[in-house]
């Protein structure tokens, strides 16, 4: 017969797993409406050690970053969600 200490660890590895989850369920939906902006970002960031101007991808963020905020405002649902469609 198990014992209690087995079946504790067994459900405490899957509240674990389920936060995990959850976790990364909420990365992906992040990632969706604000991956340009940290692709954009790190653009710039990477034409400015490399010394040269990064004004045109800091730029391309901030719209991205504008249009990421405006699409996460609205209230859609797996009826009406498009993910990474532009507009």
């Amino acid at each position: 017969m198990k014992s209690m200490r087995h079946l504790q660890r067994g459900q405490g590895m899957t509240e674990y797993i389920i936060i995990v989850a959850l976790i990364a369920i909420a990365a992906i939906a992040v990632y969706q409406y604000f991956g340009s902006t940290v692709r954009n970002q790190t653009a710039a960031i990477a034409q400015e050690l490399a010394g040269n101007n990064g004004t045109t991808a800091k730029e391309a963020a901030q719209s991205a970053a504008t249009a990421g905020a405006a699409k996460a405002a609205t209230k859609e649902t797996l009826d009406t969600y498009t993910g990474n469609i532009d507009e």
